[in-house]
């Protein structure tokens, strides 16, 4: 069970904290829920706690992680379907996974690809919706800003 306070991340919406755990009654009975708010949003979500496992509620990552994610940022370009269909549902998958090495695989990828080649409208948006949810995460582990947290990306990203 997570604390008041916890740094924490929700698939497909980046990192939060847990603001509060109230109970609410919902459907005749009393329930726990986390009240998180978002970084990147300043979006407010109740959670049930018991929920948590199900939709894949994680702690941050630790300080020690923040050189694994930016090895990946800085790693050749995985070989990515020519199909836009296919490489779309995979990146989706990644970022859906909640892990934060595939979230920075699909920045990674789709930002090279974007100066290479340009975007689709569907993969400029994805490409956001990733950078969001990879930034919210590093800057509550980094304790740094967003602006500073992308150029540490884009840094790693840069093809040299």
């Amino acid at each position: 069970m997570f604390k008041v306070g916890a740094k924490v991340v929700y698939p497909m919406h980046g990192a939060g904290i847990i603001r509060e755990i109230e109970e609410r009654l919902a459907a005749d009975r009393v329930m726990k829920y986390y009240v998180l708010s978002f970084w990147a949003t300043n979006m407010i979500l109740w959670l049930p706690v018991e929920k948590v496992e199900r939709v894949g509620l994680r702690p941050v990552i630790g300080k020690d992680m923040v050189e694994k994610v930016f090895a990946v940022l800085k790693e050749g370009e995985e070989k990515i379907h020519s199909n836009w269909n296919k490489r779309y549902k995979n990146h989706v998958d990644k970022i859906k996974s909640n892990d934060i090495l595939a979230i920075a695989d699909v920045v990674r990828d789709l930002r090279r690809r974007e100066k290479i080649k340009g975007l689709s409208t569907g993969e400029k948006k994805l490409l956001e919706s990733a950078r969001q949810i990879l930034v919210s995460e590093l800057i509550l582990v980094l304790e740094e800003d967003e602006e500073k947290v992308l150029a540490m990306i884009e840094e790693a990203i840069t093809i040299t």
